[in-house]
C-alpha cells in the first residue's frame, strides 16, 4: 500500500530536521577550525584581521543562546551574523588583494594595473581567496535557517 499523504508529510519533516542538523553541524565544526587557525596563525595583528575571529566568537555564542532559548529572536541574530560573515568575507578578499598588490609593488615598481593584478593573485601570501571561506559560513548558516521551524512566531509579526 502506498504512503499516505501525512505519512509523506511525516517522512519529509523528517528528512528536513536531520539535514538542517547536518547543516549546522557542519557549520560548527566550519567555524570552531578556521576561528583556530585564525587565532594559529596570529591574524590579529591590525583591527581588520580581529573581524573573522570576533564574528565567529559571537556567533558561536549565538548559537549557545539559540540552543539554550530557540526562538525568533535568536535566529534573527545569527541571520544578521551570517549576512555579517559574508560582508567581512569581502571585506578579508579585498584587504589580502591590496596586501599583495602592495608586496609585488615593492618586489618590481614598474608593475601596475592588470599586470599588477595577475602578479597579486599568483602570489602565495597572503590566500587573496581564503576570505572566502567566511562567505561560505555565512550562506551555510543561511541555508540552516532557512525556513526554520522558530521563525514561524516571528513571521507574523
Amino acid at each position: 500500500m502506498p504512503p499516505t499523504s501525512s505519512e509523506q508529510a511525516s517522512g519529509s519533516s523528517h528528512t528536513l530536521h536531520r539535514m538542517r542538523g547536518w547543516l549546522l553541524a557542519i557549520l560548527i565544526i566550519e567555524m570552531i577550525g578556521t576561528g583556530a587557525e585564525l587565532l594559529l596563525i596570529a591574524h590579529y595583528e591590525d583591527p581588520w584581521q580581529w573581524l573573522p575571529i570576533v564574528l565567529i566568537a559571537l556567533s558561536l555564542l549565538a548559537l549557545v543562546w539559540f540552543g539554550l532559548a530557540p526562538g525568533a529572536v535568536a535566529l534573527r541574530s545569527l541571520q544578521l551574523m551570517m549576512l555579517l560573515f559574508m560582508v567581512s568575507g569581502g571585506i578579508g578578499m579585498v584587504q589580502h588583494l591590496r596586501a599583495k598588490a602592495a608586496f609585488q609593488r615593492e618586489v618590481n615598481p614598474a608593475l601596475q594595473g592588470a599586470e599588477l593584478y595577475w602578479a597579486a593573485m599568483q602570489s602565495v601570501a597572503p590566500p587573496a581567496l581564503a576570505p572566502g571561506v567566511m562567505i561560505q559560513m555565512g550562506l551555510l548558516g543561511l541555508l540552516w535557517m532557512y525556513r526554520h521551524p522558530a521563525r514561524r512566531p516571528y513571521a507574523q509579526i
